[in-house]
């Protein structure tokens, strides 16, 4: 059976490996174009053209699938069964429909929840408890296939979207060697999605990372768990933005005190940032133009004013 695997980020990698190393053809990989990154604008490969290499499986990078000439290439493979994990381009219905075992997808929520781009900062940012990872057939909707297989796990109180994402992705590459098995003996099959229960986890740009003071303490520090690092969280300190990646709520709730967003003492637990219903503790931040470090650093070089402010 020829499996045509298309990822391109990091969370992807763990699938194609797990598919490789469980002894599946993976008849090649089709990832996004090289980009150019950083102030030289040296093109970077995607991570996974990287892994696929190392594995001497074939690499295809097409500007765009729906393009006639990669869709020729697709017909020359003939894949029995597409694989896809954060590919990042819409597919066209032949790539669905041309494989006689199906287009599965490696989706890490447990739809119907949170469908769309991003679906590992939104349970955060909402305060969730559980999340999961879903196998699914894919369809011509967006992440609106019958469902296969599905696993729980719990968010852990002081889980950020970095250690969520490792998580997920190491389960959905288990769960996808699992799925895969299932379809091809034909001992599982789709089932579909309840409409009522879906709910949508729209992209989030950098402007989604500005820190509002004035909400409760646990919002904020959700919002900081949920973009950490990326595209992550900031405020603005002497018209410099401030980004903290990690942060832990105050327990006594005290609102009036202090406006919301005056720095505070630094102590055992971080820097202390008044909120609307008390303070959080400020641990793990990067001033614009400098390096990411713990606050404690940071504060040994940056002097507070009694009149400055979290913005």
């Amino acid at each position: 059976m020829n499996i045509l695997f298309m990822g391109t980020p990091e969370f992807a990698i763990p699938s194609l490996k797990a598919l490789v190393e469980s002894g599946y053809n993976v008849a090649g990989v089709i990832t996004q174009p090289d980009k150019p990154k950083g102030r030289g604008r040296k093109y970077i490969a995607p991570p996974v053209k990287a892994c696929a290499l190392e594995m001497g499986i074939p690499v295809y990078q097409p500007d765009r699938v729906r393009n006639e000439d990669f869709l020729n290439t697709f017909r020359k493979i003939s894949p029995d069964m597409v694989v896809l994990v954060a590919f990042g381009q819409i597919l066209p219905e032949e790539i669905i429909r041309f494989p006689r075992l199906g287009c599965l997808n490696v989706h890490p929520s447990m739809l119907p929840k949170y469908r769309g781009a991003a679906p590992i900062n939104w349970p955060i940012l909402n305060g969730d408890r559980r999340t999961g990872v879903t196998i699914m057939f894919m369809d011509e909707g967006v992440d609106s296939g019958d469902i296969l297989l599905q696993e729980e796990t719990n968010i852990g109180a002081d889980e950020t979207f970095d250690d969520l994402h490792e998580k997920l992705s190491a389960m959905g590459s288990e769960l996808l060697v699992s799925a895969v098995k299932g379809v091809m003996d034909g001992t599982i099959s789709g089932i579909s999605q309840d409409a009522s229960l879906v709910t949508f986890a729209p992209r989030l740009g950098s402007e989604a990372g500005h820190i509002d003071w004035n909400n409760e303490s646990e919002k904020i520090v959700n919002l900081i768990r949920g973009l950490s690092s990326r595209p992550g969280a900031y405020s603005f300190l002497r018209d410099k933005k401030l980004k903290t990646f990690y942060a832990v709520a105050g327990k006594e709730k005290s609102s009036g005190e202090k406006a919301p967003g005056t720095p505070g003492k630094l102590m055992e637990a971080g820097l202390q940032v008044a909120t609307g219903d008390g303070h959080i503790y400020l641990k793990d931040v990067q001033l614009e133009g400098k390096k990411r470090m713990p606050v404690e650093d940071f504060l040994r070089g940056y002097h507070l004013l009694p009149d400055d402010m979290l913005e």
